[in-house]
């Protein structure tokens, strides 16, 4: 096997885990239509075959948690958890648990991980104050 081969086949991995990542969040709180329209983006997005589709949709914990290797990876990641979770424009208490337990198991130590999804709820839920929200708008100007 080739050094190539194994890059492609941890990618593929890692995909694979965080596709299985976003529909255990997706399924903790029910499946919603919503839920389902973004994962069909993720999938191709992350290059899912339709057979790891539907394995990973039966049974997503078959896939254990292959954090990325860079923090913007990480970073991305965690956006993308928080994409599904908002899909259908709320979040309960459990996908906020899981929320924190994925953010851990992404790399990020408790308080940062706590900061982190505190943050990102505010984020997408759009509970800005006027200071955050000004940040965000010029924030690449």
């Amino acid at each position: 096997m080739s050094f190539s081969s194994l890059f492609v086949s941890g990618e593929s991995a890692r995909n694979k885990s965080h596709f299985a990542t976003l529909v255990a969040l997706a399924q903790v709180s029910g499946m919603q239509e919503e839920e389902e329209i973004v994962l069909n983006r993720f999938k191709a997005v992350l290059d899912i075959s339709d057979a790891d589709f539907d394995q990973i949709m039966k049974d997503p914990k078959l896939y254990p948690v292959a954090p990325p290797i860079t923090s913007d990876e990480r970073m991305q990641w965690l956006h993308d958890l928080f994409k599904i979770v908002f899909a259908d424009h709320r979040m309960d208490e459990s996908e906020h648990k899981l929320l924190r337990k994925y953010a851990t198991a992404l790399g990020y130590n408790d308080d940062d991980a706590e900061y982190l999804v505190k943050r990102s709820i505010e984020i997408f839920s759009g509970h800005l104050n006027l200071e955050d929200y000004r940040h965000l708008l010029n924030k690449d100007r």
